[in-house]
């Protein structure tokens, strides 16, 4: 038994040990039809599933990368904010909720801002992160998209912005609230200095950050089925006890009701925003 034991049995796990095992990132599974696709095939096609066509959340290098010519921008440097002006703790401590998102990313929070060129147009594109704590809107957000509109401001430049997120910050309580406001004002800004202010709406839009800046658009354009709202679906069912209509709060349901100006795929994002920032740069002009 000690021969089986001591001999046989560890010689039978090396070699089993030995076997090449598959990496767990090589496959990737699509969340509209729920078929696997080699990961490097899918962000070849933009983060789009060659199958049903539907839209993957991304984050903000994969956009600058797609709509920058030849990828090439600068990033905006963003004001630090109070990492924690609560001193929240539920489960976890707010800080250490921050910690692990920022592993996890490049970005210290959910907005990244960059300064490029989109058709020979100095332009200003800020997208939120929804990978970052579900994109959520606290101080840091609010001090990156007023420090976008101040870097359009500065540049003569239109702002971009493309929109993720889960609603306000719950940590930082009404501080988060207060960012509606700050960035109203930054967004009137803009406007008072004649320059255009596009919106991009993708899956999801929903909360404070619908209420405010990401409806104050010149023109609203939103990415095809993505969630836009103020409260979800399911609270809005659960409170008036009834069923919504299909595909209720869809891009597709806001444009035909006049909510939004445009549907674009991500695919000619880049060929559409060229074109409307081209031509409202020379109407400003």
């Amino acid at each position: 038994m000690n021969w089986l034991t001591n001999i046989v049995r560890p010689k039978i796990q090396s070699f089993i040990g030995q076997k090449s095992e598959t990496p767990d990132n090589l496959w990737h599974k699509c969340k509209g039809c729920g078929q696997l696709l080699y990961v490097n095939d899918i962000k070849k096609n933009l983060s789009i599933c060659p199958n049903c066509d539907h839209h993957e959340r991304i984050g903000p290098t994969e956009r600058f990368d797609n709509l920058f010519d030849n990828a090439a921008y600068k990033l905006v440097e963003l004001p630090k904010a109070n990492e924690d002006p609560l001193k929240f703790k539920d489960q976890k401590k707010y800080t250490e909720r921050l910690k692990a998102a920022r592993s996890k990313s490049e970005y210290e929070d959910a907005i990244a801002v960059a300064y490029g060129k989109m058709g020979n147009v100095n332009t200003v594109v800020a997208v939120q992160n929804f990978l970052f704590m579900g994109g959520s809107m606290g101080i840091g957000v609010g001090n990156g998209i007023i420090a976008a509109a101040a870097q359009a401001i500065e540049k003569k430049a239109p702002l971009i912005l493309f929109t993720a997120a889960g609603g306000a910050r719950m940590q930082e309580g009404i501080l988060s609230l207060m960012q509606m406001p700050r960035c109203t004002v930054a967004v009137q800004r803009l406007k008072d200095a004649g320059l255009p202010y596009i919106v991009v709406l993708t899956d999801p839009t929903t909360g404070g950050v619908t209420a405010s800046y990401a409806m104050l658009g010149d023109i609203q354009i939103a990415e095809p089925n993505a969630l836009i709202c103020f409260a979800g679906p399911r609270v809005i069912k659960d409170t008036i006890r009834e069923e919504l209509p299909e595909g209720f709060q869809r891009s597709e349901y806001l444009l035909e009701h006049g909510m939004i100006d445009m549907i674009v795929h991500r695919a000619e994002m880049k060929s559409k925003l060229t074109q409307l920032v081209s031509l409202l740069m020379n109407k400003a002009a």
